[in-house]
């Protein structure tokens, strides 16, 4: 297929002469952007330099006027696409109606959410919230009280099992769990009552819970790891997992946060080993890249256990958000978003596969989640590779330092994902042109 050509970033690239090779200059607003950013906000990301201003679909656009392909999806938050209309019709038409009541009074939206939410994923009870790293928590929270409650464990002994490389959050309980001294080095002392076992190793968690067993309330896994890079464990794990737990009297949870709603081919990620968790943690994609939501779906015997003013939140299931979602959620069904993932992730992984570069380790991934493993080449890195795709017109972000993850809004074609695969082929061969330069030099 004939692909289309992008017009160069800005001016004429640069030639390289040595290793340390210069990007494309940047325009003037985008300088002029991030010199505000890092004067007047906190230094806590490292954004890929470009500065976005539109979005449509799959497709953003800098204040330079520049047009990418957005292959990062906000993290898995814009599944839909970028302003779907459907979405931000449901947001403007409540914003004239109701915004906010807090939870001190009943609203008819979020009344009509719970119901909707129970028939779209056949759970007893939602408790909403608003980010990913609330939605986990209020996990955590639910399966202790259960662990008291209703397994007898000793309040101070109560224990949850986790997996190295995991990525759950921020907060500084939720940190406690990962093995990642960037997110938890220096914010001690940090939460008791986790047990860390390796990911992708049921032996691991049946000899945790042998010995720890009759403490652990809850086991939690993210159904593919995510930042760990689409860490994809093997066929089956998540089955052996849930067996282990419910043999032990263990809750298990999935952090669907990321994998969730469509993005892996299935609505829940889960569902690929044929599992329904005790306890499932959504967010991101809930709020059709428009709002913050999140939620915890369980069933009664494990939600009933939380009290009136035990938990909450003010903006937890508010008006706004609870038509959002509903939307966002009939959207995914409608425009068979699950199907579509499938079909244009192996499409994705198949050519992807077919790129014969030094700097391409492995390819992975599941539906529209996928990732290149890359090595360094005289001195180049993953950082160097995600600034040439922007470049050429498509933006992605390392993890790790050495992988690129690649998850385009769901709602891409086949035409479209074949010339966001069209520069990614370009961008590696550039690299490796700029490589054969630096040995010939």
């Amino acid at each position: 297929m004939a692909t289309k050509k992008t017009k160069p970033a800005v001016k004429k690239e640069t030639k390289c002469k040595k290793t340390n090779c210069k990007p494309n200059p940047l325009g003037a607003k985008t300088k002029s952007y991030i010199a505000m950013e890092d004067r007047f906000g906190a230094h806590n990301y490292h954004p890929l330099p470009v500065v976005l201003k539109k979005g449509k679909g799959i497709y953003v656009w800098d204040v330079e006027g520049k047009k990418y392909f957005d292959f990062l999806s906000a993290y898995s938050a814009v599944n839909q696409g970028h302003c779907h209309p459907r979405i931000v019709k449901a947001l403007k038409d409540q914003t004239n109606q109701l915004c906010l009541t807090s939870r001190a009074f009943y609203n008819e939206a979020f009344c009509e959410y719970e119901k909707f939410m129970h028939s779209y994923f056949g759970y007893d009870k939602v408790l909403p919230m608003n980010t990913g790293a609330e939605g986990v928590e209020t996990a955590l929270k639910l399966a202790r009280r259960w662990g008291v409650a209703k397994k007898g464990i000793a309040n101070d002994k109560v224990k949850i099992i986790c997996c190295e490389g995991n990525f759950h959050g921020r907060t500084v309980t939720v940190i406690t769990m990962s093995d990642d001294p960037s997110s938890y080095a220096d914010y001690g002392p940090l939460t008791p009552g986790f047990i860390r076992i390796p990911y992708n190793d049921p032996k691991a968690l049946e000899k945790a819970l042998e010995k720890y067993g009759k403490e652990v309330a809850a086991f939690i896994a993210e159904p593919i790891q995510g930042e760990a890079g689409v860490f994809v464990p093997d066929d089956g794990y998540l089955k052996k997992c849930f067996d282990l737990c419910h043999k032990h009297n263990v809750l298990f949870i999935a952090d669907e946060v990321q994998t969730g709603i469509a993005r892996t081919g299935k609505m829940l990620c889960s569902q690929h080993d044929g599992i329904r968790p005790d306890i499932v943690i959504l967010g991101k994609a809930l709020g059709g890249g428009v709002l913050p939501v999140s939620a915890c779906l369980a069933d009664d015997d494990i939600m009933l256990n939380v009290k009136p003013g035990e938990h909450g939140s003010t903006f937890g299931g508010f008006p706004l958000a609870a038509r959002v979602a509903v939307e966002a959620l009939k959207v995914v069904k409608d425009e068979k978003l699950v199907q579509n993932a499938e079909k244009m992730g192996k499409i994705f992984r198949k050519e992807i596969e077919k790129i014969n570069s030094p700097f391409i380790v492995q390819v992975r991934g599941r539906g529209l989640l996928n990732a290149i493993v890359t090595k360094p080449v005289e001195g180049k890195t993953a950082w160097d590779i995600c600034l040439k795709l922007r470049d050429n017109g498509l933006l992605a972000k390392p993890t790790h330092d050495h992988i690129i993850r690649f998850a385009p809004p769901l709602c891409i074609n086949k035409e479209e994902l074949m010339e966001a695969i069209a520069i990614i082929k370009k961008t590696f061969e550039q690299m490796f042109g700029e490589y054969i330069q630096v040995l010939q030099a």
